[in-house]
Formats: C-alpha cells, sequence, structure tokens
C-alpha cells in the first residue's frame, strides 16, 4: 500500500524561452520547477500518508536535471524517489509505458499527478497510464480522502462540487484547488540532500524507449500581441462598436 506521485519538471512559469535552430533552446532556461499541478497531487498524497496510507513514491522522467525535482519533493515528505532517466525526445505513450512500470516496481496502489502539465498541456497521462495498468480514473480532482479501499474525490463538475467515490487500485489527476502547499523548511531541505534516489533506465524497467513516433518539425515562439488601440470622445463610439462587432465578435 502506498501512493505514488508523478512529477514533471519544466520551465518555471517566469522562465523566458528561447528559440534555437527551430528547436526550444533548454540552456536558455534558467529555472526549472515542478509543474504546478503535479503540486497539489504531491501535497495531497503527503497528507493520504499523514493520515495512515503507507509512504509516499515520488516519480519523475527526464534528464539528470529532473531529480532536482525528486529533492524538492523529499524535502516536504516524500519517502522514495524514483528517477527514469533518460535523455531522449518521448512521445506520451512512451512516457505512459515507463511510468507504468515504474508504479508496479513501487508496488503502490493509489496513483496521483497534475491533469496537464504546463509546458506541453497534453493531459495524457494520467488516463494513459490508468488504462495501461488498468486502474480507475478520476480526472480533474481537488483532493482525496481514503477510507480502507475505497477513495473519496472531489472535484467541480457542472452544477458545482462532486463527490466521487472509486475503489483501489486508481488514478487522480489533480486540478489547482483552495489547498495551501507546503513548503520545506531548512531540516526538510537538509534531510533531502541525503535520501538516495532509485535511478532506473527505461531497459532496467524493461521498456522499448528507442522509437518516437511523434517527430518534431520545428518549435517556434507565439505571434506578438497587436498593440492596443485607444479611443477618445463621444465621437468614436461608433467606431468602438464597430470593431466590437466586427473584429472582436463580441456583440
Amino acid at each position: 500500500m502506498g501512493v505514488a506521485v508523478l512529477l514533471k519538471q519544466v520551465p518555471d512559469t517566469t522562465a523566458k524561452i528561447g528559440i534555437s535552430g527551430g528547436r526550444v533552446d533548454e540552456s536558455s532556461i534558467t529555472k526549472w520547477s515542478i509543474s504546478p499541478y503535479d503540486e497539489y497531487a504531491l501535497e495531497n498524497a503527503i497528507k493520504l500518508k499523514e493520515s495512515g496510507h503507507g509512504d509516499v513514491v515520488a516519480i519523475t522522467c527526464g534528464p539528470a536535471r529532473a531529480a532536482k525535482c525528486l529533492t524538492e519533493a523529499a524535502a516536504v515528505g516524500a519517502d522514495r524517489l524514483i528517477h527514469i532517466l533518460t535523455e531522449s525526445s518521448l512521445d506520451s505513450i512512451q512516457v505512459q509505458s515507463l511510468l507504468s512500470a515504474a508504479v508496479k516496481e513501487s508496488g503502490c496502489d493509489v496513483v496521483m499527478c497534475g491533469k496537464q502539465a504546463a509546458d506541453t498541456n497534453s493531459g495524457s497521462t494520467g488516463p494513459g497510464l490508468a488504462s495501461s495498468l488498468g486502474f480507475s480514473c478520476v480526472g480533474g480532482v481537488t483532493g482525496v480522502s481514503m477510507e480502507g479501499d475505497v477513495a473519496s474525490a472531489t472535484r467541480l463538475g457542472p452544477s458545482g462540487l462532486e463527490e466521487v467515490e472509486v475503489g483501489v487500485p486508481c488514478v487522480f489527476t489533480f486540478d489547482k484547488g483552495d489547498t495551501e502547499l507546503r513548503r520545506p523548511n531548512v531540516r526538510g531541505i537538509m534531510m533531502a540532500k541525503k535520501k538516495p534516489i532509485d535511478s532506473l533506465t527505461p531497459d532496467d524497467l524493461g521498456v522499448d524507449a528507442s522509437n518516437s513516433k511523434v517527430s518534431i518539425k520545428s518549435h517556434s515562439s507565439p505571434p506578438k500581441k497587436q498593440p492596443g488601440q485607444k479611443f477618445v470622445g463621444s465621437e468614436s463610439v461608433p467606431e468602438v462598436v464597430n470593431k466590437l462587432r466586427e473584429e472582436a465578435n463580441v456583440i
């Protein structure tokens, strides 16, 4: 019994992204962070641990620099750290296969992750992982509690908050909620530096990660926003109305 929480290291939301040769220049990114939605998954996983539902196993897949997000997770309470070490560019199916194998290896029966990553925004990891493992999946949740082998999840539905009950094993993908995220203290940071990280390769997990089915032709920056327009005086009202109708399509 335990909770596996999947973490992805992404460029910080305040970082400037540079493009070089039709590709994102990762060397230009000065700050990397845990994907924000994953932070809510980690917080809830630690709360389940505190309520007695086994250890928290933090898992990430990525290059050597991604180990930093595991250390950050350990600083706030993660017990075991697993790093699937790969420098290759992987498609979503390959990532899901690797994460599924790592979850099996961890022995956890509950898996938590963000509803989508802050860099790709694909939202496929949680559902894909659940399909691969044969677990139930509940998406867009803001909190999960456990009572025996039954998990109760809260999420925002079309008519208000919903309570969804599901039996383990299961996967939950997290949205941002009103939960206050804990931050590491000095003692937690020092202890995290000493915590070992289990480094596994795709070969260790028995997964072929050599042939991606996705080919990226190029990356490009989004177009610059057009400058704003300013209108003064009542005589400009007809022009403003026309622009709202013909250009903005809001009336």
